[in-house]
This record gives C-alpha cells, structure tokens and sequence, in this order.
C-alpha cells in the first residue's frame, strides 16, 4: 500500500472520523473501461457501517448504484503545502494531507418512505450541532422531489486511511507542520474565496 506505513492510518475510529467531519465523497464508478465521478455526502450510518446517499435519477452515474456493483469513494480532510521554513531542522518543501479511501458494494434502496427519511436524517446529521434548520415529514417540496432522487447504501469491503502529517519528523517539527496545516487551510479559504466570490 502506497503512502509508506508511516503514512497510514489503520484506525477505523480515525477514519469514521473524516468521513463524518467530511462528508462530501467523490464516488468513482466503472462502465466500459471509463470511469463516472460524482461528488455528493454520504453519512456513514453506525448500527451497520454502512455509507447512505442519494443521487439525482438524470445523473449518467445513478445506474451503476446498484445491483451490488463495486464502487470507489474517496473522503478528504485538511491539505497543505509545508514550506521547509517552518521546520526547526533542514527539510524539503512537501505537500501534507488526509485522505480516506474506502471500495465498497452499492445497494439501490427502491423505498419511498425510507428515502423520505433518509434525506430527513441526513439533514438532521449536516444540520448539528445548531439544527438552524429542520426538514419536516410534510414538506411539500421533498414530497414532490422524492421521484427525483434514488436512495443507495455502501457496504464497505476496504478502508485505507492516508494520514500524511510530517509523522517521520522530530516532534517540534510535526507540531509545527500541524500548526501550519491549520494556519494555511484558514488563511487559504479567504484568499480563495475573495478571488472568486
């Protein structure tokens, strides 16, 4: 497995952890040698640890989520680029991120009341901890989307959690590279966001 073991996470609580502070997946799937790629939040569900999802039906992908066909989901957390700058001792620029890669086994779910419930729930989930706002069972809008929307379930065969973190440095160093990580990824949503909003 590439990154090396140091790189790696193998702690399932870890990797539970981005997906539920991360949640928007890109989701790979095959057809005839070429793959689909869509990009939506799946929750991942605790009483089975299985991944739910929906997915617009015009969506050139939503037919190869079914039928027990294999798919590919990547999560991913915070990233960087280290300057050797921050480091105490001599080093070379490198690139720090979290990534979760998962394969998995794609269930249609063809319910109406429980796909009604499952956008309930995972409002509900992206809403917290302040619940602003609450999608109601007798909403007419969700009432009238339901036909829109199909209703998936990922069991999960694999999991691989690339953890690159400046693990292999000195402890002042990878305290420094985590202060970087969580300096950069502050200043470059502002940076980024007033260049394109």
């Amino acid at each position: 497995m590439y990154p090396p073991q140091k790189h790696q996470d193998n702690d399932k609580n870890h990797l539970i952890e981005v997906i539920k502070t991360y949640p928007l997946a890109t989701v790979i799937s095959v057809k005839n040698n070429t793959p689909l790629i869509t990009h939506l939040p799946l929750i991942y569900r605790e009483e089975d640890g299985k991944l739910i999802g929906h997915i617009d039906i015009y969506n050139p992908q939503t037919n190869l989520l079914k039928e027990q066909n294999k798919v590919t989901v990547l999560f991913s957390g915070p990233e960087c680029y280290i300057s050797p700058s921050i480091y105490t001792t001599t080093q070379l620029p490198t690139w720090n991120y979290i990534k979760v890669h998962l394969t998995g086994t794609v269930t249609q779910i063809e319910n109406k009341a429980e796909l009604k419930q499952s956008l309930i729930t995972m409002t509900q989930f992206l809403e917290a901890p302040d619940h602003k706002y609450t999608l109601e069972e007798d909403n007419p809008r969700l009432d009238k989307n339901l036909e829109y929307i199909k209703l998936f379930e990922i069991s999960i065969d694999t999991w691989e959690g690339k953890f690159k973190l400046s693990q292999d440095k000195k402890p002042k160093d990878k305290a420094n590279a985590r202060q970087e990580l969580l300096r950069a990824n502050q200043q470059s949503i502002k940076h980024f966001l007033d260049k394109i909003f």
